[in-house]
């Protein structure tokens, strides 16, 4: 078979649905990615839900889209045979696909079909563990799906696990209830503002403790959870899998000759997120926001790296996240590559103060990694002079709660103070 159509090994044991990956590779599209890495980007999402067995994927050429059917009759005849051949039910079509293309697409080929936007909410409703994960997920594919004429709703009860998209009952063709739809929003719209008001509550109590905050991010599977479970002695699921950590994790860490901080493990960017999750999950990457640091975890071995760190830039962006949150690059997986290659990236690393080479299998780097962390807090911290009236005990007892107090005199006024705090502490110690 030629590099852009492959058949998948299938060794995995059970799985439930025969699926195939089709990459459009639309040549008049100025942003279309290299065909080759995005089609195995979309065959190891396929690969992330459980209920999937991919038996096949192939790169399909196109100069224009059409309207109505996405692509033209010859290729449509040709992956007809091919689907009827492998006995395919679902094919998953990487890129957007309108719900009329869907609807025609499905009735020629006589078989399911999603488009990438629905693969990743799946995927994501198959591994969100919070209640605030399941109601997001959930609001995303209602929001999606909701002038989609595609399928019946038997998932609107569903309190976790998949959206019903690839299998189950339901997979007539009948136009959607969309009041339904809207009545199910409303709730979940309610039962989101309750999980959101404790969660805002449990980020308060936080902030009552001047911990910095220290974010991972970066493409999915970077090895951003097996990183923090290295440094915290976590347990957080980490497997060579897109999407394993979808729900924010966060641990104490006490770095070497450093401060405590908060290390927080965040779910895994990608190329194309739908619109609608990262809306949705905006709440979910409020660790992110707040953080003092943020690490962005690269997986140094991808051929597609860098187009891969662009992306995960490009969505901190549209998330808000400020240009002056101090923040370094960590150049993952030096284990997976050769070692003149890997010699190579540590030489680079070491002559940018802000790029840190480290191999999370391995432990390379870590030590160092922590010590620039250390370093890049203590230097924020700076040195003030404070007076406080006797009748400010309150602010008082905060300050040495926090540690910060370096000398105290009692004067005829009150309480003459020097502290040593990070701006966070002066901007917390400003509200009380």
């Amino acid at each position: 078979m030629s590099k852009t159509q492959f058949q998948i090994d299938e060794t995995e044991g059970p799985r439930t649905t025969r699926a195939w990956v089709l990459h459009p590779d639309i040549r008049s599209n100025p942003d279309r990615r290299d065909p080759d890495p995005a089609l195995a980007e979309a065959v190891s999402l396929a690969r992330a839900l459980p209920a999937l067995d991919v038996v096949g994927a192939q790169v399909v050429p196109l100069r224009s889209v059409d309207a109505g059917k996405l692509f033209g009759k010859g290729k449509i005849d040709e992956v007809k045979t091919l689907l009827h051949d492998n006995e395919v039910e679902l094919v998953l079509v990487d890129g957007p696909v309108s719900p009329v293309q869907q609807r025609n697409l499905e009735k020629v080929w006589g078989v399911k079909l999603l488009d990438r936007t629905g693969l990743i909410l799946e995927i994501f409703s198959d591994r969100a563990a919070t209640r605030e994960g399941v109601l997001q997920v959930e609001m995303a594919a209602l929001n999606y799906q909701r002038t989609r004429l595609v399928r019946a709703w038997t998932h609107l009860e569903r309190q976790r696990g998949g959206l019903g998209f690839v299998g189950g009952p339901g997979e007539t063709q009948i136009e959607a209830d969309r009041r339904a739809i809207d009545e199910q929003l409303v709730r979940l719209r309610r039962q989101l503002e309750k999980v959101v008001k404790t969660r805002a509550l449990h980020r308060a109590a936080r902030a009552k403790v001047p911990y910095p905050i220290v974010a991972l991010v970066g493409y999915t599977n970077a090895g951003k959870s097996t990183l923090f479970n290295r440094l915290t002695g976590a347990d957080v699921m980490a497997k060579d899998m897109l999407f394993a950590t979808l729900d924010p994790t966060m641990r104490a860490l006490v770095l070497p000759d450093g401060p405590e901080i908060i290390l927080s493990d965040t779910v895994g960017f990608i190329s194309d997120l739908p619109t609608e999750l990262v809306a949705a999950f905006r709440a979910t990457l409020e660790e992110v926001l707040a953080a003092d640091i943020i690490c962005h975890v690269r997986d140094i071995s991808h051929e597609e790296t860098d187009a891969q760190a662009a992306d995960v830039r490009e969505i901190l962006t549209s998330l808000g996240v400020g240009k002056d949150v101090r923040t370094f690059e960590v150049w993952n997986k030096l284990d997976l590559l050769p070692e003149d290659a890997a010699e190579a990236l540590r030489l680079r690393a070491e002559r940018d103060e802000d790029v840190l080479a480290i191999s999370a299998i391995t432990g390379e780097g870590l030590e160092g990694l922590q010590e620039t962390i250390a370093v890049a807090l203590q230097g924020a911290v700076r040195e003030a002079e404070l007076m406080l009236p006797y009748a400010e005990g309150r602010k008082r007892a905060w300050l040495f709660e926090q540690d910060v107090v370096v000398s105290e005199d009692q004067t005829e006024d009150g309480f003459a103070l020097t502290v040593r705090w990070s701006a966070k502490q002066e901007a917390q110690f400003q509200r009380l």
